[in-house]
């Protein structure tokens, strides 16, 4: 037995480790690593089917699941429909339409995290992730966009937070890639990731050591000529960011500057910056203008920082370029455009600079829309003049995440949940990818911007044998989108027989000026088997991004029954015998016979749910032939149960339902209940649940009640026996008197003597210690003598009491303490 218990306490022991894992990993404020147990968490498989999430506006985010935050996405340069991401620990999503999602991790001898990833000129696609134990990072190739992998290989040295880059011009160091990683080492490959070398070492002790590819305009207008280092160093709320510079594919790198921009992000907690409870970092987010357009070279810096300086402020995000390689910096220009910006926080940037056009892309986490600053979402702008203004900010996530998930997972004090999100485009667009907690958990979400929000007139349109039905499909608005829209259309089955045709009118299939419409015709030709027939229509922008999908069913010689309830997922209805309690869409084929009943009444705990009326004011059950959509939805009342308890006599209004609201009346028959030779006395109502009735004494004058039915209630009869007054002695006492009860403290009852030295009326009332009366002990008249009567406080709680008698010409008041 002894044995038996030491097993199971080690077993407890272990399990309430685990179970607290999550809070008390070594948080080193120095290192940016994911939390120890996450490191051993691989999703091979999709979580679930890919969400897009439309807002009202008509605009998609694209929920492609839960993982461990931090995103890294990259997008193949020889094909804009082709990107690849990928969140910790090594959860990776790949889509070849720019809208369709799938998922094969490549298989690392073990991984850490701090996915980072980066397409060379070729269409070679690299992934970056941490060794465990923290060593260095493996590096994997693809040439297909994650299709498939090939072995991977060791790449860099380091203890934390790894990134790379990828040369991709035609320049003399075409398709080099280049890595970096804490502590302040630098390598690369010539050989397309087959092998890595390490050529640079730097001090770095703090996380945020970035890499990028520019060109060389200084010396020869060099494709890929300039590999730019930046490293971060000084104090996590003073950092001082130094800027390297390699002009020969990074073999050796110079000196170019040192530079402290940033102070605080948010408040130091734990020696971390943190917003809301959520760990940061001021990253210097390092990327260059590869495009053959006016600012061709420029080194930009994205970055968050406390405005104005100082801890407990609040951030901004801010953008610094230079023209000279890292030499000399511009003034800092603000990104976020909010007003009073200093009661908002804007941090956790992430940057690109466009290779075609040189548009400088940055998107941020941001709680303007959010009065307490404890709620955030996604917002995104770009420059087209070369960092020294950005456009008017857009609203990228379509719903608000509390910064302070609770449920996410993350441990510390500031909270982990993410260090980093990610920012990739083509010529047309750019592609977000974040994390977001919205759902309470590590959402992956993407969205695109630029974009244009999709809308159809109608989720589905009827159709019969030799008719034509159509739709609009709507652009009602644009996120700063200028590019034309080209629509197309694809049925995901046919009918076995006759034939559905699909137009837009006119042949105008594209839009290129907003807000405007297509109309979509659909005909039916033959005889078209009857049937819900699902319509894709796909809008691409001209190089086939954004890309966004909405579906119109088609029903031909059949007709829609729209069926729900004011109360779903509670009351029921029945289609054809069949019953739902959730709305329901059902097709069925014109000339079908169709019975539809409410179910009434429908009892759920203490709350009943009553039959009132269809929204066609049609009989409870109903039966009709489809021929047209019909739409019904039945309206049911709520009822509450009033419950009443009592251990004597009885009772009145009970133990029935009543309308939300209406007013109740319910009692006891008698005041007084003789059972088994004792008489029981009312004393009042104890009410439970909000809007309940409870006595403000205990006279039991109230006996009947009427109060109006908020919700379910608990009422119970309070009754007291006969007090057992007992005579204890035959003389005739000389005065008054009232002895001090006993026991004292008591639980639950205790006696309480007194003398009475004429005939007369006496009563005996019991007061909390507020002076509440709470109890008649005593109300009658007695012969001269001494007394004894009981009192029960088995219905009381424990605390201070006071005892008072009242006689003619007498009254004298004791204390005594209920202890329970």
């Amino acid at each position: 037995m002894k044995r038996n218990f030491i097993q199971l306490f080690i077993i407890l022991s272990l399990t309430a480790v685990v179970m607290t894992g999550f809070d008390v990993w070594n948080d080193d404020p120095n290192l940016d690593q994911i939390p120890v147990q996450y490191r051993d968490y691989i999703s091979n498989v999709m979580p679930r089917d890919v969400a897009v999430v439309t807002d009202n506006t008509g605009y998609d985010n694209f929920d492609l699941g839960f993982d461990f935050a931090e995103a890294h996405i990259s997008e193949n340069p020889m094909n804009p429909l082709q990107y690849f991401l990928a969140y910790n620990t090594n959860a990776t999503y790949y889509t070849l339409n720019g809208i369709d999602w799938q998922r094969n991790n490549p298989s690392f001898p073990n991984a850490a995290g701090d996915p980072v990833t980066a397409y060379d000129s070729i269409g070679n696609l690299y992934y970056d992730n941490m060794k465990n134990p923290i060593t260095g990072t493996w590096n994997v190739r693809s040439t297909n966009n994650g299709v498939s992998w090939f072995a991977p290989v060791s790449a860099n040295i380091g203890n934390d937070k790894n990134w790379i880059a990828c040369d991709q011009t035609g320049g003399p160091y075409a398709n080099y890639i280049y890595g970096t990683m804490t502590p302040g080492n630098v390598v690369r490959s010539t050989d397309n990731g087959a092998t890595f070398q390490n050529t640079f070492a730097s001090s770095n002790n703090l996380p945020g050591m970035m890499v990028c590819v520019g060109p060389n305009v200084i010396g020869g207008n060099v494709p890929g000529g300039c590999v730019y280092v930046v490293t971060n160093t000084g104090s996590s709320f003073s950092a001082t960011y130094s800027f390297f510079r390699s002009t020969n594919g990074g073999a050796t790198f110079d000196f170019m500057s040192a530079q402290n921009f940033a102070n605080y992000v948010g408040t130091n907690v734990s020696g971390r910056n943190s917003v809301e409870n959520m760990r940061t970092r001021p990253y210097p987010f390092i990327t260059a203008d590869n495009s053959y357009g006016p600012n061709r070279g420029r080194l930009y810096l994205v970055y968050a920082s406390n405005f104005p300086a100082g801890d407990g402020n609040k951030p901004d995000i801010f953008c610094r370029y230079s023209t000279d390689q890292g030499v000399n910096w511009s003034a800092e220009v603000k990104v976020n455009d909010d007003a009073n910006t200093q009661n908002h926080h804007q941090w956790h940037p992430a940057t690109w600079c466009d290779k075609t056009n040189g548009r400088l892309y940055v998107q941020w986490m941001d709680t303007r829309d959010c009065p307490t600053s404890d709620s955030a979402l996604i917002y995104a702008s770009f420059s087209t003049n070369g960092g020294a203004s950005f456009v008017q900010n857009s609203v990228i996530s379509n719903k608000k995440m509390k910064i302070d998930c609770i449920s996410c997972g993350g441990g510390g004090t500031p909270k982990y949940l993410g260090d980093y999100n990610s920012v990739i485009s083509n010529s047309v667009t750019s592609m977000l990818a974040w994390t977001d907690f919205r759902a309470s958990s590590f959402g992956s979400y993407v969205g695109y911007f630029p974009d244009y929000a999709m809308k159809t007139s109608s989720p589905y349109v009827n159709v019969n044998n030799g008719q034509t039905t159509s739709f609009r499909v709507i652009v009602p608005s644009v996120k700063h989108y200028a590019s034309s829209v080209k629509f197309s259309t694809s049925f995901e089955s046919t009918p076995s027989s006759g034939t559905l045709n699909v137009s837009f009118l006119g042949g105008r299939d594209s839009l290129t000026s907003y807000p405007d419409s297509v109309t979509v015709q659909v005909q039916a030709v033959g005889t078209v088997t009857p049937g819900r027939y699902v319509l894709n229509i796909l809008g691409k922008g001209p190089n086939g991004t954004p890309v966004h999908r909405r579906k119109v069913d088609v029903l031909v010689n059949s007709s829609y029954l729209n069926v729900s309830t004011n109360r779903p997922g509670i009351c029921e209805f029945r289609v054809n015998g069949v019953t739902y309690n959730t709305a329901q869409q059902i097709a069925f084929t014109n000339g079908t016979s169709v019975t539809v009943q409410a179910i009434s009444p429908r009892v759920v705990g203490v709350s009943r749910y009553v039959f009132v009326n269809w929204s066609n004011s049609g009989d409870t059950t109903q039966t009709f032939t489809m021929n047209s959509n019909v739409t019904m939805q039945a309206f049911y009342k709520i009822q509450y149960r009033l419950t009443i308890n009592s251990s004597q006599g009885n009772t009145f209004g009970g133990n029935e339902f009543y309308d939300s609201a209406s007013n109740v009346t319910f009692g006891v028959n008698s005041r007084i209940v003789n059972s088994g030779g004792t008489n029981y006395y009312f004393r009042g109502w104890t009410g439970t649940g909000a809007g309940s009735y409870t006595s403000s004494d205990s006279t039991g004058l109230d006996s009947i009640v009427t109060i109006p039915m908020p919700n379910a209630l608990l009422e119970t009869a309070r009754w007291t026996t006969t007090v057992g007054i007992n005579q204890i002695g035959s003389e005739v006492p000389e005065s008054f008197s009232l002895h001090q009860n006993y026991p004292n403290p008591f639980n639950p009852s205790t006696n309480i003597k007194f003398d009475i030295p004429k005939a007369g009326d006496v009563k005996i009332i019991v007061y909390d210690a507020l002076g509440k009366e709470v109890n008649v002990l005593l109300n009658q008249k007695l012969q001269p003598g001494k007394y004894e009567a009981e009192f029960n406080a088995s219905g009381y709680a424990s605390g201070m009491y006071f005892y008072r008698i009242f006689a003619e010409g007498y009254s004298e008041t004791k204390r005594m303490i209920l202890l329970k």
